[in-house]
């Protein structure tokens, strides 16, 4: 396997650049309900071993934790993509075991 390693050093730090800029982070989802039914406008859900729990929210902690909620969905992405540059240069700059066949890039999780 060809590594350009500059070019995944650079990707790599370029992705560490945008992990320290977001902000405040958390799992879960936000919905507005709307009025009705006397109950709250906002909600917050998310799993805690196993079980849904729900929590009413104020207007302004509906808005924080749907960003909170982007950020989270974007540091994902981000250290998805920060494993697979990790294993390209793992597996294409260091020395393997002896192998009967090449591996693939499923098998190391590059697709």
């Amino acid at each position: 396997m060809n590594v350009d390693l500059a070019a995944v050093r650079a990707e790599y730090e370029r992705l560490r650049g945008q992990l320290a800029r977001l902000g405040w982070i958390s799992q879960g989802y936000v919905q507005d309900r709307g009025p009705g039914a006397g109950g709250p406008c906002y909600q917050w859900t998310r799993k805690v071993k196993a079980k849904t729990v729900s929590v009413a929210l104020s207007q302004e902690q509906y808005q924080a934790l749907k960003e909170a909620i982007a950020n989270w969905r974007q540091t994902q992405e981000i250290l998805h993509r920060m494993q697979v540059l990790s294993r390209e240069i793992i597996f294409g700059t260091l020395p393997s075991p002896p192998r009967r066949k090449r591996l693939g890039k499923k098998a190391l999780g590059l697709n």
